[in-house]
């Protein structure tokens, strides 16, 4: 079939529109639904974001949605964006991460809602927020882990409060970044047995 270039803009199908950083947002926090009630993985919601992030048009975007069941197709027109906050759409701004028996690495540019929460057995958690897209001024990042060392890294302006860590079991908890009352606020909560939880800022090259 031989593709005619449309005469005027009513001619553009809407799979074809262009889309914008709301919608584009609003995608993977549908992704994120999806990641929560186990329809897809870790890495399957890393890559599907990815290219949700780099789409173009409408049909690029619900692409990451086509074999979601109750989710948009590819080549219809996703709901109007206004675009209304998460909460009051109904997707939780809530992402949760789970290994056994592995290692569990979030860095680079992903993006990090309002509440994280991270379960992990046997295995070592590093979550970089160096490149992170953070907005909200508050981040709640709740841990349950069992003999394994966290890493978590801080840019300096970001606030780390770790008192809402309740349970400490043969662990040990070392924050190096001292960047209390900043925004945002990285705080901290829950329960480290069996490991290390450091928490510190980027390294710095011998040329910064």
């Amino acid at each position: 079939m031989q593709y005619t270039e449309p005469t005027r803009p009513g001619d553009v199908p809407p799979r074809l529109y262009r889309v914008s950083d709301a919608e584009r947002e609003y995608v993977v926090g549908i992704l994120q639904k999806a990641t929560g009630k186990g329809l897809i993985d870790l890495d399957g919601f890393s890559e599907r974001a990815d290219t949700a992030y780099s789409a173009r048009t409408r049909q690029e975007l619900n692409a990451v949605l086509s074999d979601l069941p109750g989710l948009v197709h590819r080549d219809a027109p996703p709901a109007r964006v206004s675009i209304a906050p998460e909460r009051d759409s109904g997707i939780p701004r809530t992402l949760e991460l789970t290994a056994h028996h592995s290692n569990l690495i979030r860095n680079g540019q992903w993006y990090v809602p309002e509440r994280v929460v991270v379960r992990a057995r046997h295995g070592s958690t590093k979550l970089d927020f160096t490149e992170a897209r953070i907005d909200s001024p508050e981040v709640h990042l709740e841990l349950d882990t069992k003999w394994g060392t966290i890493l978590i890294i801080v840019p300096e302006h970001v606030a780390v409060d770790v008192n809402g860590i309740t349970e400490v079991k043969h662990s040990s908890v070392e924050d190096r970044t001292r960047s209390a009352g900043r925004s945002p606020r990285l705080v901290l909560s829950g329960r480290v047995h069996g490991g290390t939880l450091k928490i510190r800022h980027p390294k710095r090259h011998w040329w910064q």
